[in-house]
């Protein structure tokens, strides 16, 4: 009979006792222990139930509209601004072939807040402002103009009262590129005042009436959604 070392006699006690704490904390099998959670056979239970029957339900498509009724919609907006047959209206639906997102109401409403916009940056000297609303062209005028004002030490008191309309007078596409022209009139309060601080044009108290020939353009093909100001004329 071999003798087990001091090693050997303390190695299987330590065992022995892990053992009693694993069946202390895992407990005994009964045989009544759920199995493991098997999510393929209980997606299968699902779909065999009926009471889960609206997990089955497949959407079937929409019954399309046709084209002729899918046309009159998108030229809705187009046909309430201006009148159909006509050569302005012609031109914003040819731009609304070729850019399927363009909105005619959505873009005049637009034009409005970047008239707004340009007029105040251009009193102020704000070249940034004007440089992402501005084509390069009317951009370099337009910058030109507010240095020779900073030249002279003149200085533009500008009060934005509102626009009173704003009219679709020309659209057309050129090419890849969408251009809409707007007459808009509005009311400002503008006065220019020399290095002493005299009013040389415009009245700090009274309110004009502007009108303005205004073309807007962008490429159809861009993913950039922004229109530019590209030309400028004002009505006498």
């Amino acid at each position: 009979m071999e003798y087990f070392d001091l090693g050997t006699i303390l190695f299987i006690v330590a065992a022995a006792v892990i053992f009693y704490q694993l069946r202390n904390v895992l407990g005994r099998r009964t045989g009544n222990e759920r199995p493991p959670f098997d999510p393929y056979t209980a997606a299968r239970k699902r779909s065999a139930d009926p009471a889960q029957g609206s997990e089955n339900v497949v959407s079937l498509p929409r019954k399309q509209k046709p084209a002729a009724e899918t046309a009159a919609e998108n030229y809705a907006a187009i046909d309430a601004l201006t009148t159909p047959g006509s050569e302005v209206n012609t031109g914003l639906r040819a731009i609304r072939d070729a850019d399927p997102s363009f909105e005619a109401g959505g873009f005049v409403d637009g034009a409005k807040m970047a008239y707004e916009m340009i007029v105040t940056a251009f009193a102020e000297g704000d070249r940034k402002a004007l440089k992402s609303l501005l084509s390069k062209e009317v951009y370099d005028g337009f910058v030109a103009a507010i240095t020779d004002r900073e030249k002279r030490n003149e200085k533009v008191q500008s009060s934005f009262v509102g626009i009173n309309k704003a009219d679709v007078v020309g659209a057309e596409m050129k090419g890849s590129e969408a251009h809409v022209t707007l007459r808009i009139i509005s009311e400002l309060i503008s006065a220019t005042r020399d290095a002493a601080g005299e009013v040389i044009e415009g009245d700090p108290e009274a309110v004009a009436e502007v009108k303005d020939v205004w073309t807007f353009s962008r490429d159809t093909r861009s993913r950039d959604p922004n229109w530019k100001l590209v030309a400028t004329e004002a009505e006498d």
